[in-house]
């Protein structure tokens, strides 16, 4: 609900940079555990856009590539359908450091999935609900290379045939989760496993953003 305050007051440039710093730190800590540890970082479409906060964005990525295999980005299907070119532009340029994509908010199976190939996407979130009606014959499906008709149990595997794996959003019940499982979905996300829990506050310390960085994004909003 504020992000469109925080759009307004030109500041979601530096909300970004803050949660993408503390994002780093945090994947950073986990990885040393875990390698095969993986975790999803939202990112504004407006932050892909903006010229003055990328340049210093996808320098401070470029020091930290070697996350790359743990750290995925987020943007919703509509923002990413609706990306300038500075955006496709800029996204190139992160896949380029080794950088993903996910793509969240999915209503439904209709994406162009050579076009998330080429953009670096390796996940998509569709709600549970939206997904299964679609999972029957004659639902939707993607657009692909396959020309044959596609049996809903091998929806998932033409996503994966592009590199992308299909995860079901906002999961609350058992049930879903077993109807799920039966097209070998390997990925669910929702109430069902679990409330969110906030981060550690000793670990919310040590990955605070130190004041001349804070400063600094601060001063490149003005």
């Amino acid at each position: 609900e504020f992000l469109g305050a925080a759009e307004r007051a030109n500041l979601l440039g530096v909300i970004d940079n803050m949660l993408l710093f503390r994002c780093v730190q945090i994947v950073r800590r986990l990885s040393e555990r875990d390698r095969r540890i993986g975790v999803f970082c939202n990112i504004s479409m407006a932050s892909l856009e903006d010229e003055m906060f990328f340049p210093p964005f996808l320098e401070f990525m470029r020091e930290n590539r070697d996350l790359a295999h743990a750290m995925i980005f987020e943007l919703g299907v509509r923002q990413f359908n609706q990306r300038s070119d500075t955006a496709v532009k800029n996204m190139a340029k992160l896949k380029e450091l080794g950088f993903r994509f996910s793509l969240d908010k999915g209503d439904g199976l209709n994406f162009d999935l050579p076009q998330l190939q080429a953009a670096g996407v390796k996940f998509v979130k569709v709600n549970v609900e939206r997904l299964l009606e679609e999972l029957t014959p004659g639902g939707e499906r993607p657009i692909s290379s396959i020309t044959r008709d596609i049996a809903a149990e091998d929806v998932p595997a033409v996503f994966v045939r592009y590199g992308i794996d299909l995860i079901a959003e906002k999961m609350e019940t058992e049930k879903s989760v077993i109807e799920v499982l039966e097209f070998e979905i390997p990925f669910g996300q929702g109430h069902v496993f679990g409330a969110p829990r906030p981060i550690k506050g000793t670990l919310q310390d040590e990955t605070a953003p130190p004041p001349d960085f804070v400063r600094r994004v601060s001063q490149a909003a003005m």
